[in-house]
């Protein structure tokens, strides 16, 4: 089955250095005030940012329902690239892996996510159930704007 129909790519140029956006991503202490779509806030259960460590936590929306996270880290290279794979649970077997790139651009960074499901029917799934690209353009939003409101707050001391 051609890769393409099981991927979503999404990227986004943040006006803030590499190293700066990959913290941002690598940290609970950052990811818990930007991760998920608009509107979505995060409980982080347990936290272990190296590759085989894993991230348990608790998406909760808007409307109130919560979501079972996992995501165990499977490449790290600060901070150029992280791999992930992202279920439910630890042994979900629809989770589907994320590739993020942090390509420097000058004073600015574009990231690149690149989601690959098991399937075209979960790809489409999480595309037409839970807005799969809408939500992570969201998330990128979040992150650009936590970014750049953090970079800013930091050069003003």
């Amino acid at each position: 089955m051609a890769e393409e129909n099981r991927e979503i790519l999404i990227s986004r140029v943040i006006d803030a250095p590499r190293e700066l956006v990959f913290e941002a991503f690598t940290e609970v202490r950052h990811l818990s005030q930007w991760w998920g779509p608009h509107g979505f806030t995060t409980t982080t259960r347990a936290f272990e940012f190296r590759e085989g460590g894993a991230w348990d936590f608790v998406m909760h929306g808007p409307d109130g329902t919560d979501y079972q996270e996992w995501i165990d880290w499977t490449e790290i290279a600060p901070p150029e690239r992280i791999a992930l794979l992202h279920g439910e649970s630890r042994d979900d077997p629809n989770a589907f892996e994320s590739f993020l790139t942090f390509e420097p651009d000058g004073a600015t960074t574009r990231v690149v996510m690149r989601t690959v499901f098991p399937t075209k029917e979960l790809r489409d799934q999480a595309v037409e159930k839970y807005g799969a690209i809408e939500g992570g353009r969201q998330t990128l939003s979040n992150l650009a704007a936590y970014v750049i409101k953090a970079f800013r707050k930091g050069a003003e001391n």
